[in-house]
């Protein structure tokens, strides 16, 4: 399994960033001979959450095996703190830059699928947001949705957000009053896609019941059900923590049509 870390300059963020990807182009059998893979490759564009970078996934959970056992290529960028949403006032794209931009750089860079069927997005808390959002927004791009503890709360109740909390959230979501009825909402867009009559991306949501984001989760399965969304909901025990997130990564992917291929040999599966 390669694990690649790349560099490259955003057009949209006007400056080198950072991603992840996990590639399974080096698979080798127990016999020793190399294993073609399967090309181009089906991708997670998979997001982070707060306080966390493109690295959290690969040392949080054990998606680099799991992603080898499907031959699933898992792209992981670096969103900051800023939502994975294009920025009102310092001008950074980063919902442009994950719904297009890093989309089509990976594709010339790596051997990956142009087919919406074979791409998805996915991501925890924050991450969960940014997926949602923009898997919502760039429909005709992502055929599957996963959010996992999915931070969806902040444009729920607006006007009663304290001074502390609309500093934070307004820097990043603009205005409140204003980005509750804009494409920030996933509601609105949830609406926009019913109403153009959209292929609709498929969604995994989970959550545990120990975290503070339930309500907000069950109510969005909701709505998605209401909306008429093919849409599978996982609540189990937990919290907002790595355990939880590891345990539903595995589950999302054997909810993904993905097929079991097998690990190639490694130095955890040398055969003896």
């Amino acid at each position: 399994m390669a694990l690649i870390q790349v560099s490259f300059v955003s057009q949209c963020l006007f400056r080198s960033v950072p991603i992840q990807v996990i590639l399974p182009v080096d698979k080798i059998s127990f016999d020793g001979s190399p294993v073609p893979p399967p090309k181009p490759f089906k991708t997670l564009y998979l997001l982070h959450g707060l306080l966390g970078s493109c690295g959290d996934w690969v040392s949080g959970t054990r998606i680099q095996r799991w992603a080898e056992e499907r031959d699933l290529a898992v792209v992981m960028p670096s969103g900051d703190n800023h939502f994975y949403l294009d920025q009102p006032a310092g001008g950074d794209r980063y919902g442009q830059y994950i719904g297009e931009e890093l989309v089509e750089i990976t594709r010339r860079m790596f051997p990956l699928s142009r087919r919406r069927e074979d791409t998805f997005i996915g991501g925890l808390s924050m991450g969960g947001y940014g997926a949602v959002r923009n898997g919502l927004k760039y429909h005709e791009t992502f055929s599957h949705i996963i959010g996992l503890s999915s931070a969806l709360h902040i444009l729920e109740d607006a006007e009663n957000a304290g001074s502390a909390r609309i500093s934070f959230e307004e820097s990043n979501f603009g205005p409140l009053n204003e980005a509750v009825s804009s494409d920030r909402n996933p509601r609105v867009l949830i609406e926009r896609l019913v109403r153009e009559n959209a292929e609709l991306p498929r969604i995994y949501l989970a959550c545990g019941t120990g975290d503070s984001l339930i309500d907000v989760n069950r109510a969005y399965r909701k709505a998605f059900e209401d909306a008429g969304f093919d849409i599978t909901w996982a609540e189990t025990d937990g919290g907002h923590t790595w355990d939880l997130w590891d345990d539903q990564i595995h589950r999302a992917l054997d909810w993904l049509p993905l097929k079991m291929t097998g690990q190639g040999r490694n130095s955890g599966n040398v055969g003896v």
